[in-house]
């Protein structure tokens, strides 16, 4: 015999729509009642499925047909699970970001389901079905593994239009009610008769009574100027909050510590006037940007300098491996990039094969992927060169930190109007201060000091780039 609690999950299964019996336990239940001794008649009407109990008043229809409710059932049962994706070699976990979607809704196929922060890039995982989410496993910041089961969906078309706008309207309905019968009482309850005779009754009383109580109201008046005279930092707020730092700032904090005690940093200096950068783009800007589309800014000119420098300084673009020092014949330029997460180094590969010009379509493209979050590890692997660009936002002077396991770092910095000395003559000039951070181990300060005198004498007069 069904308890009362299965005849009733059958009874909301049987009269709900084929859209509506969704859960698990709802057919279940509709499946033993089919099959249990308490039935002794069912049949099939008019495409409808029928059964009859014994201890019941009257048949229990159901809204769907054996074929659409076994279907039904069949998908329940089979839900597709949807598995944490491979990220990288190095990466087995992240961090759960977010759903995209709540159990109940229907997902498309390929559609976002969950994003998972990475130590570098954020993983987002597709849903490899379409159908209605059945379960979502973990909580935002919860901690997940390679292959681990993220959420299951179970497989279907998308609902009716038409039954979606219903039950928007069913659900605006009641609160609209609700909302006018709050509103009624208020209107009941505001008495009019007796506020006019309070009001009217009121002025004799107020007469006698003003004289006693002028005394006190001058003396409150006089203890808040006295306590409002007093300065105190109570009256400002001191509130205090904790936020989770993310796993990609956690990432750069231990890099740049790594950095910091493995590397024997030093710094050297130099500057760079700007002139015959600025009169070139001023000559050339627009017409690049019509025939290439692109914005002429420094940072092309820069990394093609420093691939020309690092020719006769091989060292700048090598590494310590172990016990010994690795040379290579390419640079992979990475350009530092300001996130709202952090910090990131997309890399240009071979920019010493590259034109100025394909350099800086490259680092447009990789910053605009920076910025909208759609880095991926390859964007992000390797590099033998850092050049970070603290200038645009207004930096004047400043010592950049080595990205490990590279040897050297060129940080850019703000083109400001100086007074320099050209021929004997004080002269205003744009100069941008340019510091050379690198690892004492591999390079000797002779071989710093030359690189980067390379590099300016590049900036300064572009057209020697065209005889390196």
């Amino acid at each position: 015999m069904l308890r009362s609690s299965t005849r009733v999950a059958v009874k909301s299964a049987l009269h709900k729509p084929l859209v509506r019996c969704a859960t698990v336990s709802q057919l279940e239940a509709v499946r033993s009642f089919s099959s249990s001794r308490i039935s002794s008649d069912i049949s099939s009407r008019n495409g409808s499925f029928n059964a009859v109990s014994r201890r019941s008043s009257g048949p229990f229809q159901f809204r769907c047909s054996p074929s659409q409710l076994n279907t039904r059932f069949m998908a329940v049962r089979h839900a597709t699970s949807v598995p944490v994706p491979p990220m990288a070699e190095s990466l087995t976990e992240g961090s759960l970001k977010e759903y995209t979607k709540k159990v109940g809704d229907f997902i498309e196929k390929d559609e976002l389901l969950a994003t998972i922060e990475t130590d570098k890039i954020d993983v987002e995982v597709i849903s490899p079905i379409s159908g209605t989410i059945a379960k979502l496993n973990f909580s935002p910041d919860d901690t997940v593994t390679v292959g681990e089961e993220i959420a299951q969906i179970e497989p279907g078309e998308a609902p009716a239009g038409g039954a979606a706008a219903s039950e928007s309207s069913s659900a605006s309905a009641p609160a609209a009610e609700e909302q006018q019968q709050q509103a009624a009482p208020k209107k009941e309850e505001q008495p009019a008769t007796p506020k006019k005779e309070e009001k009217a009754a009121a002025p004799a009383p107020k007469k006698e009574e003003k004289p006693a109580a002028a005394a006190p109201k001058k003396t409150e008046v006089d203890s808040s100027a006295t306590e409002s005279s007093t300065p105190s930092f109570t009256q400002f707020s001191r509130n205090e909050h904790k936020v989770k730092m993310n796993r990609m700032r956690m990432r750069i904090a231990e890099r740049l510590k790594e950095s910091q005690n493995t590397a024997a940093s030093l710094t050297t200096f130099n500057e760079v006037d700007m002139s015959a950068v600025l009169e070139m783009r001023k000559l050339y800007k627009d017409e690049i940007i019509k025939t290439k589309n692109v914005k002429f800014g420094f940072m092309g000119l820069f990394s093609k300098a420093c691939t020309l420098a690092a020719k006769d300084i091989p060292a700048v673009n090598g590494a310590i491996s172990g016990d010994q020092i690795l040379y290579r014949d390419y640079t992979d330029i990475s350009i530092a990039v300001a996130t709202p997460k952090g910090l990131v180094t997309p890399v240009v590969r071979n920019a010493e094969s590259l034109s100025v010009l394909e350099i800086e379509q490259e680092i447009v493209r990789l910053g605009k992927k920076a910025r909208d979050g759609k880095l991926t590890l390859e964007d992000m692997a390797g590099g033998t060169f850092t050049i970070s660009n603290g200038g645009v936002f207004g930096s004047l002077y400043g010592t950049p930190i080595i990205n490990m396991p590279q040897t050297a770092v060129l940080g850019l910095h703000g083109v400001k109007e100086r007074p320099v000395t050209v021929n004997g003559q004080i002269v205003s000039r744009p100069m941008m201060y340019l510091a050379l951070t690198y690892d004492h181990r591999l390079l000797d300060g002779r071989e710093a000091v030359t690189f980067l005198r390379t590099v300016k004498e590049l900036i300064e007069d572009p057209r020697k780039m065209l005889l390196a």
